[in-house]
């Protein structure tokens, strides 16, 4: 990430909007975006296959048909359209491992980390289900994200209640309702 670029660009920002960048308030704002940028944007830096590889480690357990399920792993990210806020996001996960299941925590960091980019919220969905079916070995994987976008919240037509749903099913979650219902938010 070209920090020194993204601390210019700021700058000329701050200016084309008609602030001044060397007023108190606003003199070290280039700097410090840039560093933000640099720690919410993180997840650009590594494909799907690289993060499943991070957190892939796995533990071996009896083939079942029990699913893991996390629920309520809170993320944010921002939209490709406006670089807009997604907010108050919270991801359900669900696998059906086969012979291997990876750490709980390590659902959250891929949930976090592949929260770190410019996206579109149903792209995040089928990008975490990419990651935890490799990461597990198991093609049956289920994910729904429920969030704020502030493109629709704080701007346009400022809609402060609307949230968005979407939800990804693969391998049995596919056709299986029951299974589905496993990632609904109870």
């Amino acid at each position: 990430m070209d920090k020194k670029a993204i601390e210019k660009h700021i700058r000329g920002i701050l200016e084309a909007i008609g602030e001044d960048p060397d007023r108190e308030g606003l003199r070290e704002t280039p700097e410090r975006v840039a560093r933000m940028y640099e720690e919410v944007f993180e997840g650009i830096k590594y494909t799907n296959h690289e993060i499943a590889q991070m957190f892939g480690k796995t533990f071996e357990t009896r083939d079942s048909d029990t699913a893991v399920v996390m629920k309520d792993i809170t993320v944010f990210s921002y939209c490709e359209h406006h670089m807009a806020l997604m907010y108050d996001m919270h991801v359900n996960v669900a696998y059906i491992p086969h012979g291997r299941v990876i750490g709980l925590s390590k659902i959250a960091r891929i949930c976090d980390m592949a929260a770190k980019r410019l996206q579109l919220q149903e792209k995040l969905g089928a990008d975490i289900a990419e990651i935890i079916a490799e990461a597990t070995g198991s093609p049956d994987v289920a994910v729904l994200i429920k969030g704020s976008h502030s493109c629709m919240t704080a701007r346009g037509i400022r809609n402060a209640s609307a949230k968005t749903v979407t939800k990804t099913f693969c391998g049995k979650f596919r056709d299986d309702v029951s299974l589905q219902t496993l990632i609904n938010d109870d």
